[in-house]
């Protein structure tokens, strides 16, 4: 069985974790899920990133310890997970006791071979992103990463020496061209931090004390993203006394990442493991951001939206269709109350469950709900709908497959789309009415066919939905699985249900504009 390794990056749990947080998570599990009905051995890590001067402050406003706030943040990711349904196989956290004392072995040991050393640190730091700028690096005198402000600090730090293996980088680049994805993000890193040459990064800080200490100099913590980007190896057992995950998984097929901390994994963390002797990730995408209308979401714009209000009223896979869909490859995508109801309405109820609603009510009324075996003499138009779904099947794959998740979800709606038109194209009430039934049954199959190919193409994301649909047309197990695609005519002697249920209710669209407008803060 071949194995596939996933990666979401691990969160900041400064904050609550809204939709851009929620939307990597549904991705990875998504292509976690495919990845898997495609015969993969999965293994998908996700987990928080606890350490920094960020949370000390954040802890100290609430009156609580760091640990006490990252304690509770954790327990309301999981949550939060749990609630969504995301099926991770590991939790890592940079203050559990496996990966602290990696972290403190990984810098002894970048220490003992020359890549570290001791010096002092000007420049310009930015709160929010952890991050120091030089003065030609701040756009407008702000932080080029999020646009606050940037405090001059100067200290003692250790650094590592980046410079040693920034042309085995640019080779492996050069060898290498789909490593990170889109090819915009490699373009940018490679343009703007490569090929001028990349500075000697600051790895500890002396300033605060909320972090994995430096084993030889304790005064120093270890800076959050050496810290925080060998999450990926530690829970696989980097340096423990039990590495069988490593070996295993490593490695990684895919790091997820948003298109704000593609620098770090870009650059920073391949350097870090050619450091460490150990092979490279063979992929990194870096997605872009949920918008609002106005802009970046904002607490202070109270334009920000939660998961959960949206899943309790919505469901869970409205929430997970509609957050897919909007986000394009490699684009930003916008979250607006319009845009959520048109979807909700248009795709998911008119499109998607009318048609299931239609097809059940008409085999009920034509043959008492029974499918018989398929029609080896179809006609040209019954044809011509086989070859359209068996295209839609190979375009949906070849999108999976790269990533573009929003294009693999708008052609299996292709799909939908065009059975829709077919039963306007063979009218089944007039074919009924002149008793032509041989043509009406083939009619019927080959609508059951065609949702059954739609509920398994949605199954990775939308997985209660594509139950209810297989369930209420009852197809067989052997043919809910992803192989069985390839399969046209296996369908035999089946009989749908005869209550069949309402898959999405119709919103009323003002109202629910509304009372999602009440869930932004």
């Amino acid at each position: 069985m071949p194995k596939f390794y996933l990666t979401t990056p691990i969160y900041y749990p400064s904050g609550k974790f809204h939709i851009g947080t929620a939307y990597t998570t549904t991705l990875a599990d998504t292509i976690k899920k495919y990845k898997q009905a495609r015969g993969y051995d999965v293994y998908l890590l996700t987990g928080m990133d606890e350490h920094g001067q960020k949370i000390q402050q954040v802890a100290e406003k609430e009156g609580k310890t760091p640990q006490e706030h990252v304690d509770l943040m954790a327990e309301e990711a999981k949550k939060l997970w749990k609630l969504m349904e995301i099926d991770y196989d590991d939790f890592i956290r940079t203050t559990q006791p496996r990966h602290e004392k990696v972290v403190e072995e990984i810098f002894d040991r970048l220490m003992e071979q020359g890549d570290i050393y001791l010096s002092e640190y000007e420049g310009w730091y930015c709160m929010p992103c952890e991050t120091y700028f030089t003065e030609t690096q701040l756009v407008d005198g702000k932080c080029p990463e999020c646009g606050r402000e940037v405090k001059k600090m100067k200290e003692e730090s250790y650094f590592f020496n980046m410079k040693k293996y920034a042309n085995r980088l640019i080779e492996f680049y050069n060898q290498n061209p789909n490593f990170i994805l889109p090819e915009s993000r490699k373009n940018e890193l490679f343009n703007n931090f490569l090929k001028p040459g990349l500075e000697d990064l600051c790895v500890s800080r002396t300033s605060f004390d909320w972090g994995v200490k430096v084993r030889k100099d304790p005064k120093h913590v270890v800076y959050v993203w050496l810290d925080a980007l060998t999450n990926y190896i530690t829970a696989l057992g980097y340096l423990s006394e039990d590495d069988t995950l490593l070996k295993k998984y490593w490695p990684a097929d895919l790091h997820l990442v948003g298109k704000d901390i593609i620098r770090f994994h870009g650059l920073y963390w391949p350097i870090f493991l050619m450091a460490l002797g150990l092979p490279l990730p063979k992929q990194i995408y870096a997605h872009g951001f949920i918008m609002m209308k106005d802009g970046k979401m904002s607490k202070s714009k109270g334009n920000v939206i939660y998961p959960e209000p949206l899943i309790e009223r919505y469901g869970l896979d409205a929430f997970k269709y509609f957050i897919l869909r909007e986000m394009s490859y490699s684009q930003d995508g916008t979250f607006t109350p319009e845009a959520f109801v048109e979807r909700f309405n248009f795709d998911l109820c008119n499109d998607l469950g009318n048609l299931l609603n239609r097809t059940i009510g008409m085999i009920n009324k034509y043959f008492g709900g029974e499918i018989k075996e398929y029609n080896q003499n179809v006609s040209s138009l019954d044809k011509e709908v086989e070859n359209f779904s068996n295209g839609v099947i190979h375009e949906v794959e070849g999108c999976f497959d790269t990533y573009h998740i929003s294009q693999a979800i708008s052609e299996t709606w292709n799909l939908v789309s065009r059975t829709n038109k077919y039963i306007d194209e063979t009218m089944p009430w007039v074919l009924y009415k002149e008793e032509k039934l041989e043509e009406l049954q083939s009619t019927m199959y080959h609508l059951v066919e065609n949702l059954r190919r739609i509920a398994i193409l949605i199954s990775p994301y939308m997985v209660h939905t594509s139950k209810k649909m297989l369930d209420q047309l009852n197809i067989p197990n052997e043919l809910r699985t992803w192989d069985s695609l390839s399969k046209y005519d296996q369908i035999k002697n089946l009989k749908v249900t005869d209550k069949p249920e309402v898959l999405f209710a119709r919103l009323d669209q003002e109202q629910e504009i509304e009372i999602i407008k009440t869930m932004m803060k």
